[in-house]
């Protein structure tokens, strides 16, 4: 009805000219360009949704503007999809013929009043059953209809995207802003369940302050990693990150970590910020200026040198102009490096080079410093570079070589940095932006759509080592690394220290177009207006519904969702991003 509306109402103009030529040549276009638009849109997901799993809204096209090389992505797009477009050309060829096919006959009748009255008497009949398609209920006290209604007639809520579509999606998200204040708690229990602001009783020392050097590497879902899934035992598994692996053995892992976002742009103000995405990303709102208290900021302020990589051209994903809201004091990416040679030819410079490139420069700055690597080689689509072609190929979906080359490139990078003066003296974290493709069942399951590897490695602390099981996602890399710090002033944040409990461990997402809260054993759903379904820890696929047979448990969790949604969108409207 949206992308018609145009077509209808011209259609239905109670003029008596509307079957000359002229005129229907001007409703075939406005007929066939909205139309065009919604279809490229659908078929955009029929790419796009197996790697997001969900289905493009909005936030699709901030991602795609931020981009510096759109004819390189596009014709990396129409080489590996070319059936894809070659689909699409064929829809519209079919539509248009079948168009033309129906002819408008002039009428030979003489035009009178009655042909006014009933024309516009038909318009409004029209205008009122598009008015209802529009809204979904004839109910003005109802609020129009919505994404997340679909959720209330599919028996699983990850079917919701097939009863949705792209273009309704995309219409919904284009005006209204997720960001809505909420009134469900009092500050009281925010303070209590939430603990936004967070100190640590620990004793500082005088020694050398530790550097920080925290590589968020694209796609790497757990999925991926062979140290995260020794307990799922699943048949004939196979990892691709043999260096990983290894590292894990001396490292503090969490195989029981999530993401808070879908996309990439999401993972970026969750790890360094605390700040997780939902909806619509932090960074693509009106709010992405405001001033954050971040790891970056509270680092700057101890004296620290702070970095921001990113082999793609400079500028891609919004991340060197976020970089700078986040207070990052230098920036280094596709121009700085300097060497198109090392071009990928669609996202960035490829990985080990950039790896390589990283480690040169961090040990040209004065310690302590702090710098954040967010990869670029394990993305659609989905090559390594020709010298490594016989070396990583084969994997069961086209991302497993991808994940074995970058897996490599850290190992490399490993190599090199761990012959350095600052090598002991510095705090790793590894941590995958998002998942990508999925080959085994386990993680099509509902719950691992955002399954993502956390590990902090630190050659000089014996103590950071082990296998911790807990609840853990991305806004609590934050917390931790101050507290491993040893970090004892007051600062903001959402997330938790994984290495305390004072918070009970949890994890919150947005995702099938509903909250995710997940704490103790249970998962909750939440609409945004009221929990929707409870489900056991182990019920990944969301199956059976507890909340009738829980209902303490159902109402605990309830309750703490909504402290968490309430604090989140107050703060950022309210601009209060700091301590």
């Amino acid at each position: 009805m949206y992308l018609n509306i145009l077509f209808i109402v011209f259609s239905l103009l109670p003029f008596k000219n509307t079957s000359n030529p002229k005129y229907q040549k001007f409703l075939f276009y406005i007929y066939f360009i909205p139309n065009t638009v919604g279809l490229i849109l659908s078929f955009i997901d029929f790419i796009y949704y197996r790697f997001k799993n969900a289905r493009s809204n909005i936030d699709m096209t901030v991602t795609v503007r931020n981009e510096t090389n759109k004819i390189q992505l596009l014709s990396g797009f129409l080489a590996n999809y070319w059936y894809v477009f070659l689909l699409f050309f064929a829809v519209v060829a079919l539509w248009i013929f079948l168009y033309k096919k129906v002819k408008v006959k002039h009428p030979t009748s003489v035009v009178t009043y009655k042909f006014y009255l009933f024309s516009t008497l038909f318009l409004g009949l029209v205008l009122f059953a598009v008015t209802f398609g529009i809204r979904g209920d004839l109910d003005i006290t109802m609020r129009p209809i919505n994404i997340v209604d679909a959720n209330e007639n599919v028996t699983k809520i990850v079917y919701s995207d097939v009863i949705l579509n792209t273009p309704f999606c995309v219409f919904r998200n284009f005006s209204n802003s997720s960001f809505v204040k909420h009134q469900f708690v009092s500050k009281k229990e925010i303070d209590s369940l939430i603990q936004p602001i967070k100190e640590f009783k620990v004793t500082t020392s005088e020694n050398k302050k530790t550097n920080v050097v925290i590589f968020i590497m694209e796609s790497f879902g757990r999925e991926y990693l062979g140290a995260f899934n020794k307990h799922k035992k699943i048949k004939n598994y196979v990892s691709y990150t043999p260096f990983l692996d290894s590292l894990s053995n001396s490292s503090l892992i969490f195989n029981n970590a999530y993401s808070n976002g879908l996309g990439s742009i999401h993972a970026t103000p969750s790890i360094i910020a605390g700040i997780p995405s939902f909806q619509e990303a932090f960074t693509s709102s009106r709010y992405v200026n405001t001033k954050i208290e971040s790891l970056v900021s509270v680092l700057n302020t101890e004296g620290y040198e702070t970095s921001f990589f990113h082999g793609a051209p400079n500028g891609s994903m919004g991340f060197l102009g976020f970089s700078k809201v986040l207070g990052y004091k230098k920036y280094f990416g596709m121009n700085e490096y300097n060497n198109d040679k090392d071009f990928d030819g669609v996202w960035g410079i490829w990985d080990e080079k950039f790896f390589n490139y990283m480690e040169q420069e961090l040990s040209k700055q004065k310690e302590p410093f702090m710098a954040t690597n967010f990869s670029v080689s394990s993305h659609d689509p989905f090559q390594v570079p020709d010298e490594y072609k016989n070396k990583f190929k084969g994997g069961d979906v086209a991302v497993h070589k991808c994940i074995k080359y970058s897996d490599y490139s850290l190992r490399k990078f490993f190599e090199k940095a761990s012959k350095t003066k600052w090598f002991k003296n510095t705090l790793f974290v590894i941590t995958g932006d998002h998942t990508n493709q999925i080959y085994y069942d386990e993680y099509t399951k509902t719950l691992n759509r955002t399954a993502i590897p956390i590990l902090f490695y630190m050659p000089a602390n014996e103590n950071l080592k082990g296998i911790n099981n807990d609840w853990a996602q991305h806004i609590d890399i934050y917390p931790t690394v101050l507290d491993i710090l040893g970090y004892n002033k007051p600062f903001r944040s959402w997330g938790r220290s994984l290495l305390r409990k004072e918070v009970k461990p949890f994890v919150i997402n947005y995702i099938n177009n509903q909250y995710q809260f997940m704490q103790g054993d249970y998962i909750l759903l939440f609409d945004g207006k009221k929990a929707t379904g409870l489900y056991h820890k182990t019920d990944t696929n969301f199956s059976e519904n507890l909340k009738n047979s829980k209902k303490k448990e159902f109402e605990e969790m309830g309750l703490s969702s909504r402290a968490f949604i309430q604090n989140y969108y107050e703060k950022i409207i309210d601009g209060n991003l700091v301590n």
